[in-house]
């Protein structure tokens, strides 16, 4: 124990001696800062830059020790960001990784970090004793299919210990012979065991797990070829392995593909939980476990819509919230936060995951602005409202 405390007093001592030289980039003149300032919230919140020099952020991984990684898609790069000062301001963004095919998704456990490539998954041991000197990556798996076509991957641990890898559908909409195409696939941390979890998804890239049930979770983007309002994206809850979600032949749980779904019914597959915008491209989604917002936050679904690209007006570009009842069923979906489209019409960011920190606030990452916001509730939390009982 007393080396470790060493080991994190040195870390931190060569952490600040370096952002001293290097430091962040000030908010003061931060483009990030101006999208900020846009973006309402409810009433009690308020959201700051996180960081604001971490281009193409994209998935967020904290850490028990405080470290907080992120993958990028385009960049090729992974990052590494601390708060050792805790004022909700990153200290500084290390480059800890670069060169990757679509480092997207980051994962850290027991003391490595797993980043998941196109084609394979990587992993960086003992990475936070050596983020001034990142060790060379183990491949872990290099089975995945190298298609581009909605490569890029999300990951998470799951709760049975297991690592979760989406491979999305290599098409905008078409059947494929290779079953791994359009799934939800599960291994164990030293790439054993490789396995389908469920089908019939077309390209998800976020999901999490049921704080109560265990259950997972997950958005999915829906096709782009029926027009503006058709079929909307979806949030999703699995029951048990071997599910089928409707890709290719049913959209959004009720729209039939006009050449894959003839002859089929939505009814064979299993329905969202919750139909979201059409062309919203609903990402990261995370259920709120924390203990700073008020309780009728608790355990429902934040869900970061990164933005439309093909319809006149535009749509997404905002936090979604999706209200569940103690049975999971959703009762309402609505804006939490917005502004990354602003009052002109003009898109000026776009929201990619959410993270919760130890605090119960929230960060939200920002492709498009390279950016990290934090939003946390600035009041005192109320408290739970009491549950009406029937009197014996």
């Amino acid at each position: 124990m007393k080396q470790r405390i060493l080991q994190a007093g040195a870390f931190l001592a060569l952490w600040m001696l370096i952002m001293a030289v290097a430091p962040i980039q000030s908010q003061a003149s931060s483009p990030a800062q101006t999208v900020a300032a846009s973006i309402r919230v409810p009433e009690g919140f308020e959201i700051t830059v996180f960081a604001d020099n971490v281009p193409g952020a994209r998935s967020l991984e904290w850490t028990p020790n405080g470290t907080l990684f992120v993958g990028t898609r385009q960049a090729g790069l992974v990052y590494a960001l601390r708060d050792d000062d805790f004022n909700g301001v990153a200290d500084g963004v290390l480059t800890i990784a670069q060169g990757l095919n679509s480092p997207n998704g980051v994962a850290f456990v027991d003391g490595s970090l797993y980043v998941a490539e196109i084609n394979r998954i990587l992993r960086y041991d003992n990475i936070e004793d050596n983020l001034f000197n990142p060790p060379a990556p183990v491949v872990v798996n290099d089975s995945f299919p190298t298609e581009q076509h909605h490569g890029w991957k999300f990951i998470r641990l799951g709760p049975d210990g297991k690592l979760y890898i989406p491979v999305g559908a290599p098409c905008n909409v078409c059947e494929t012979v290779d079953p791994r195409y359009g799934s939800i696939m599960r291994m164990n941390l030293d790439g054993s065991d490789l396995e389908l979890y469920v089908v019939g998804v077309r390209n998800t890239v976020g999901f999490d797990w049921h704080p109560e049930t265990n259950e997972l979770w997950f958005t999915d983007n829906g096709t782009d070829n029926l027009g503006d309002t058709l079929p909307p994206d979806e949030l999703n809850r699995v029951s048990q392995q071997g599910l089928h979600f409707g890709f290719p032949y049913c959209h959004g749980g009720s729209v039939l593909d006009p050449q894959f779904g003839v002859g089929r019914i939505c009814d064979d597959y299993t329905a969202p939980v919750q139909p979201l915008g059409a062309r919203v491209a609903a990402l990261g989604m995370r259920f709120y476990t924390g203990e700073q917002f008020p309780p009728e936050y608790d355990n429902q679904v934040f869900i970061a819509e990164h933005g439309s690209w093909g319809p006149a007006v535009p749509v997404g570009y905002r936090i979604s919230l999706v209200n569940l009842d103690e049975n999971g069923n959703a009762t309402s979906y609505s804006t939490f936060a917005d502004g990354w489209l602003d009052i002109q019409g003009n898109i000026i960011g776009r929201p990619v995951d959410i993270e919760q920190l130890p605090d119960g606030s929230l960060l939200v990452s920002d492709d498009a602005a390279g950016a990290i916001y934090r939003i946390r509730y600035t009041l005192p939390r109320p408290e739970p409202t009491p549950t009406a009982t029937t009197a014996p």
